[in-house]
């Protein structure tokens, strides 16, 4: 490196850490003049002016609590007699598990605070750094990520913590854990805007940052796990019996015999099973990635996702120089059909279908959509491709209902039903409840394909034209499209298809126009017996 360019690099670094200083100071400055709109009562029982700044009466809130002898599970005006209900153990595993007083927030100038360093798209997993968003004792100050592993099992974890079933500073034993098939590194692991959701190291944390979690005692966990396992349906039991599917014994293997109920061997036919390898990923968001991608600020994503998640994250906004943040949402898991290495290997033939979780469908049947149908679908042309030498994926988000959620989701049905079920208001009903008719925004979707070295699709088993234009826009061309056949279309869900198609989603077949949407309409309630 030359003189110049290292004079440039330290001006860079200097500059960056006078943006983060300003950040800091503004965040402090906002908590401390915004006030609260009324009075209301202080621990100590006593009115609090209006005007008392919110951080202010936060911290009060805080150390009145800690310091209380029965701490915060007791409010001010509780009795003695009260507070005698609460038991003496609880209070004591309270003060153990939590003996410092609570820190609602920190600051990058805070004593003590000096985050590992972590350099997101690194080449060297030594220099990218372990992602840790612990708060406990022996990782809280150097922590470099806000949030929390596991998603929306977090919460459990509190729960066991609480309960006493689980130690918070129980120390996983990873042998025996690594990768059941090897997933290498690929050269989009190395740029900072190909991956942004997750943590491309995730399957190797035990591995590669050992030094960390052994000696150092930091709180390093994985955020992705390969395994291999055999996968059974009864739809592709009956393709097999049809003969549209072929029995290999190394992609699709026949299944053992049933068992009779007295223990005896039963000479029903026991179907079939797919061999297949699998990942499952926990999202990790690098927050200057993701606004990149959708084209707005960072100070903006941050402000956004602490509002709207209720203020859970105050951190979002103190803490501008920690860039990642592990969100409280589902996960996704990738299912490989065929040799795992071939997934890279652009002279094999790959068959993709990208799945958004749809429990009402995928796992209980329901014929208002052809989320099911169309998954299973997909699972066959997986198959068939890795039998021809290629291979198959299937990526499966959680996020259920267009990622408004499954309350939402019923909601639809019923003004669906109530209102008259027909395609031309198809879309219209879910924005009149939700105010947006999706919010999966697939721009983070292509992640996955990047982790796992893929550079060209030949088969994509979807109709979305988001997903296409996410992954194509990515940089991984698709070479064939093709929609869910006819004969697979419940009669019921005709409603959705017919509205997607008009809307621009792929189809091979007949075109839709609006005019054509009046007159695709769904049963009534009064149709089916309840």
């Amino acid at each position: 490196m030359s003189t110049q360019d290292a004079a440039l690099t330290q001006i860079l670094s200097q500059l960056e850490a006078l943006q983060v200083s300003q950040q800091t100071l503004q965040a402090k400055l906002d908590l401390l003049t915004t006030s609260r709109p009324a009075a209301t009562p202080t621990p100590s029982g006593t009115p609090a002016r209006s005007d008392t700044p919110r951080a202010v009466e936060s911290v009060l809130a805080a150390e009145a609590a800690t310091a209380s002898p029965h701490n915060a599970l007791v409010s001010p005006s509780t009795s003695p007699s009260t507070s005698s209900v609460l038991h003496e153990k609880e209070k004591e595993r309270e003060k153990l598990l939590y003996p410092s007083r609570v820190i609602l927030t920190t600051y990058p100038d805070s004593h003590g605070i000096k985050p590992y360093p972590l350099q997101w798209g690194a080449s060297d997993p030594a220099i990218r750094g372990p992602v840790i968003c612990s708060r406990l004792p022996t990782s809280i100050k150097q922590r470099n990520a806000l949030g929390a592993h596991s998603g929306s099992y977090s919460i459990y974890r509190a729960l066991a913590i609480a309960m006493g079933t689980l130690d918070p500073s129980h120390k996983p034993d990873y042998s025996k854990t690594e990768p059941a098939v090897p997933i290498p590194p690929q050269p989009s692991w190395y740029d900072p805007s190909k991956i942004v959701s997750f943590d491309p190291w995730g399957h190797l944390v035990p591995q590669v940052y050992k030094h960390e979690i052994e000696d150092l005692g930091l709180d390093v966990r994985p955020s992705i796990a390969v395994t291999r396992a055999h996968m059974k349906l009864s739809e592709i039991d009956e393709s097999a019996r049809k003969g549209e599917l072929k029995i290999d014994g190394k992609i699709l293997l026949k299944s053992r015999p049933l068992m009779n109920a007295d223990g005896t061997e039963s000479t029903a036919d026991p179907g079939v099973e797919i061999a297949i390898s699998k990942a499952a990923v926990e999202p990790v968001w690098y927050l200057p990635g993701v606004a990149e991608r959708f084209g707005i600020s960072e100070g903006l994503l941050r402000r956004a996702l602490f509002e709207d998640t209720g203020g859970m994250y105050p951190e979002l906004i103190t803490r501008p120089d920690i860039k990642v943040f592990l969100p409280p949402i589902g996960n996704l898991t990738a299912y490989i059909f065929g040799n795992p290495a071939y997934l890279s290997d652009e002279s094999k033939e790959l068959t993709l279908r990208v799945h958004d979780e749809c429990n009402g469908s995928d796992v209980f049947g329901s014929d208002i959509c052809t989320c099911k149908p169309y998954l299973t679908y997909a699972i066959e042309e997986c198959i068939r491709g890795a039998q021809r030498g290629g291979v198959g994926l299937v990526v499966y988000f959680r996020k259920e209902g267009r990622a408004l959620g499954e309350v939402t989701k019923y909601l639809v049905y019923n003004l669906r039903k109530r209102g008259g079920d027909s395609a031309d208001k198809y879309f219209k009903a879910t924005e009149l409840i939700a105010g947006v008719k999706d919010m999966r925004f697939q721009a983070l979707m292509p992640d996955v394909l990047h982790w796992l070295g893929i550079k060209k699709i030949d088969n994509m088993v979807s109709m979305s034209d988001m997903k296409y234009n996410a992954i194509v826009q990515s940089g991984i061309p698709i070479l064939k499209r093709y929609d869910i056949p006819e004969h697979l279309v419940p009669p019921d869900s005709r409603v959705e298809i017919d509205a997607k198609i008009a809307a621009g989603y792929f189809t091979s077949g007949k075109k839709i126009t609006e005019a054509d949407l009046v007159k695709t309409v769904g049963r009534t309630w009064e149709e089916t017996e309840h």
